[in-house]
This record gives structure tokens, C-alpha cells and sequence, in this order.
């Protein structure tokens, strides 16, 4: 059966701020849950994520990032702008990162719009709890997400992509 839209959690949760897309999805289900949109948590398993994107015409990946930024500064971005330098290749706590995510999605031919949600992390080391900035904006972060699904994502004719 089509799916018209998923917004999915990545990350996991015993690596401190890696978990935060996880986090932020349980956050969207409990406060701001929409009858249209599927809300799925893939944690780490992103091999079968690739299975399923193939369902949806629209799908949003929230995930930490190492972009940069500072930290908790939220980007959303869709996956044909995602820039990946060749050091991109470092060892992830996913079974796919978001570049591998990309060359697989193009190579299968997956037609989903697919946007990224990323937060820039701070602590990725092992522990269960978010570092001081990424809890602090926790809120706001799921506010802002919340807002890009109402506008761009379930109305992309209104939306800046």
C-alpha cells in the first residue's frame, strides 16, 4: 500500500546527542502528531530504512550531523543539496550514513523527495543523555521541525524547495 508521507527518526540513543533524531521523533509523536504523515523510528537499522523509503513520495530523515555548526543548530536541507567531502567515509553509528543513504536511493531509483533534518552534534561518546545544548534547544528544535512539516514538507508547493 502507498504511503504518501514519513517522517523518520535515525540515530542511536546510547551515544549521547547521535540519539537526538530519535529523541526529536518521540517528541513530534507525543505533541504534534499529524493523521497524514507515517512517524517511524529507524534507530541505526538503515538497511531496511532503503526498503521502505520506496513507499512514500515525500520522506523526512531527522538525524544528528557533524556539519560544523554550532552545537544544536538545526539544517534542513534536501538530500540532492547534501554536500559529502571524500573524509565523509568516517565510521558511523548507523549501518548506513546519510552519503551512503544518497548513492543507494539514487542507485535503487528511488523517486521519494527525501529532506534531512539535521542537528548539529556535540557529545557523540557512549551515555544516554543529550549534552547541555542539544537539551536545551530540544523544544524549540522539535517546534522548528514541526513547522517544516506543516509548510514545506505537506504542502511542497509552498515550500522554499
Amino acid at each position: 500500500m502507498f504511503k504518501k508521507t514519513a517522517v523518520i527518526g535515525l540515530g542511536n540513543t546510547l551515544r549521547r546527542d547521535d540519539g537526538i533524531g530519535i529523541i526529536i521523533l518521540e517528541s513530534l509523536l507525543n505533541n504534534y502528531q499529524r493523521k497524514q504523515v507515517d512517524y517511524l523510528n529507524f534507530g541505526i537499522a538503515s538497511f531496511d530504512l532503503m526498503h521502505r523509503l520506496q513507499d512514500y513520495e515525500a520522506v523526512l530523515l531527522i538525524d544528528g550531523i557533524s556539519a560544523g555548526l554550532p552545537a544544536g543548530e538545526l539544517k534542513i536541507f534536501n538530500l540532492e543539496q547534501a554536500v559529502f567531502p571524500e573524509e565523509a567515509n568516517a565510521v558511523s553509528s548507523h549501518e548506513l550514513n546519510l552519503k551512503d543513504i544518497f548513492k543507494l536511493t539514487r542507485n535503487l531509483g528511488i523517486k521519494a523527495r527525501i529532506y534531512i533534518a539535521g542537528i548539529q552534534v556535540q557529545d557523540t561518546g557512549f551515555g544516554e543523555s543529550l549534552s547541555s545544548p542539544l537539551k536545551e534547544k530540544l523544544e524549540a528544535l522539535t517546534e522548528q521541525i514541526d513547522s517544516f512539516i506543516t509548510g514545506t514538507f505537506l504542502n511542497p508547493k509552498q515550500g522554499r524547495f
